[in-house]
């Protein structure tokens, strides 16, 4: 229960975070003022933190309620009995999720330097690319999670496509079960290399994630040209693409909605739109944090704001929302279940349809927590031993009362489309279902600065590494040398090693040089931030 710590703060909850200096573990509070959740901590050595959680007040309550934990795993590769969180990771047994989305990186070169990167070779001082070999064990430790194996995962880097051997990553990913790759990529060597886009579709990539981060050379100076054209390379392959922007307040927020056009603009080959609100990794003063830190509120109120409220905030749910689905799923199948169970502050989403004209959201003609509810509902009759078929034969009748049929766009049925993927377990007319809307999502992976221990708990986005571990996104990137640098130090050689192997310098590697911001961004003075002044945004 939320209580008042004076007239201005209402404490919401107590959690756990890192110092940002010194990485101590400390007890911190999240709490509510001037509309805004912040999380604060106080450190004995370097004093107290408060920044902004999520923009919101009013959104965190209602996303707040779909909050949920998500199943213990039976198969753990930290065999403490009581884990020091987050130093131990890995996977635990204190996680509460199983791997929804797995990212392998399977290199650190990379062909941009964008000012905002936390990650690539030159940087690091070390080229990590795990062998083939290593790629396969790191698919099959990911296969091999109980109760639900991962049947998803992403290839990134650095630049995935730097890899000459990229393909073969592809089909090792397929050959081990995988059902879903996707190749994270800046669009560069799509762009210039037209045939990339069908090799790596015929490999078996599903979905191209592409570094998007406006249409403007102002506000997307890394791939503004390459992006369009990797677009239109992906489209003649029929292989999909998810734009995928990094939001920076003051740096390109104000496009948020000119990308969602864009989208609808492009929907035979633009599937969604998930943007990322970017992670401010590094040390870094209050007064950059204050002029950089957009939160996922900020960026729905730019999209309600910009597009005149064809678009609002009540359109999106977050991620945790899912569940009754699974849950009724789970109860039809009498089997684990796929989850998508993260913590409800990581991220929002919903589904556009294009009408004609129109902009049409799901939860527009939807009833969504009256289908939730009656999802829940279904799931436990079945449980207490009702039979599937009676059940399921009322669903296909009762379903329809939650959809409001003028508002809807035509020829698309939720009834239809809910008692085959559900009940039947046909999953083609969901595809087809993502093929006539547009998802439009927000993930926001946290820094030291925002660090919260229970959103890391019940990560569903993991890093699988050789040495066989699988750990959470904001234990790997945020703490860098505890996980990311140290994992990938021990597979890697030295630049100039690889340079002498392979004859090719890392500097041929890039495609264009001075993606960096403004100067006043990338450098600084002040003594605070270390001997380099070096000022890192990251992903």
């Amino acid at each position: 229960m939320a209580r008042s710590t004076d007239e201005a703060e209402t404490i919401i909850e107590q959690t756990v975070s890192l110092c940002p200096e010194c990485l101590e573990k400390l007890p911190a509070v999240i709490l509510a003022r001037g509309g805004k959740v912040w999380i604060r901590k106080d450190c004995s050595k370097h004093g107290r933190f408060d920044d902004v959680y999520w923009g919101s007040y009013e959104l965190y309550q209602r996303a707040r309620r779909y909050a949920y934990d998500g199943r213990s795993q039976l198969t753990l590769q930290v065999e403490k009995q009581e884990p020091d969180c987050p130093r131990d990771c890995g996977l635990c047994c204190l996680h509460l999720g199983h791997t929804a989305l797995a990212n392998i990186v399977v290199t650190n070169r990379c062909d941009l330097s964008c000012w905002y990167c936390f990650f690539y070779a030159q940087k690091a001082g070390y080229v990590y690319e795990p062998s083939l070999d290593q790629i396969r064990g790191m698919v099959r430790n990911l296969r091999a999670e109980r109760p639900v194996p991962c049947n998803a995962v992403q290839l990134t880097g650095g630049e995935p496509t730097l890899r000459d051997d990229l393909v073969e990553i592809i089909r090792i990913c397929k050959e081990e079960g995988l059902d879903h790759v996707q190749l994270n990529t800046d669009g560069v060597r799509l762009a210039t290399e037209p045939t990339l886009a069908k090799r790596v579709r015929e490999a078996g990539v599903n979905t191209v994630y592409l570094s998007f981060d406006g249409l403007s050379v102002e506000t997307n100076p890394k791939n503004s040209r390459e992006a369009y054209r990797a677009i239109d390379n992906c489209r003649g392959e029929g292989l999909g693409v998810v734009l995928v922007p990094t939001v920076i307040k003051t740096v390109n927020d104000h496009e948020c909605w000119n990308i969602i056009q864009f989208a609808l603009g492009n929907l035979d080959v633009v599937r969604g739109v998930n943007y990322q609100p970017v992670s401010l990794v590094g040390r870094m003063p209050k007064s950059d944090r204050e002029r950089f830190r957009v939160t996922i509120p900020d960026v729905l109120e730019a999209i309600e704001r910009d597009s005149g409220g064809q678009i609002s905030c009540e359109d999106f749910y977050p991620v945790p929302a899912t569940i009754p689905f699974s849950s009724l799923v789970e109860a039809l199948t009498g089997k684990a279940e796929y989850e998508l169970s993260p913590h409800f502050a990581c991220g929002m989403a919903t589904y556009i349809f294009k009408d004609c004209e129109r902009l049409v959201p799901l939860p527009r003609f939807v009833d969504i927590e009256g289908l939730l509810e009656y999802m829940r509902e279904k799931a436990e009759e079945l449980r207490t031993g009702r039979s599937k078929y009676i059940v399921g034969a009322k669903m296909l009748t009762q379903i329809g009362r939650f959809v409001d049929k003028e508002r809807a766009p035509k020829g698309f049925s939720v009834p239809k489309l809910i008692y085959e993927t559900v009940v039947k377990h046909n999953y083609r007319g969901l595809g087809e279902f993502h093929y006539k809307t547009l998802f439009v999502g927000l993930m926001h992976f946290q820094d030291l600065y925002n660090y919260d221990l229970e959103r890391v708990k019940r990560c569903v986005i993991h890093y699988a590494t050789p040495d066989g571990r699988i750990i959470p996104f904001c234990a790997f990137n945020v703490v860098p040398e505890w996980y990311r640098d140290r994992s990938q130090k021990d597979f890697a050689i030295p630049v100039g090693e690889y340079e002498r192997r392979t004859g090719r310098k890392l500097a041929d590697d890039l495609y264009r040089r001075g993606t960096r911001g403004p100067q006043e961004i990338a450098q600084t003075q002040d003594p605070k931030l270390g001997q380099s002044g070096e000022r890192t945004l990251a992903l």
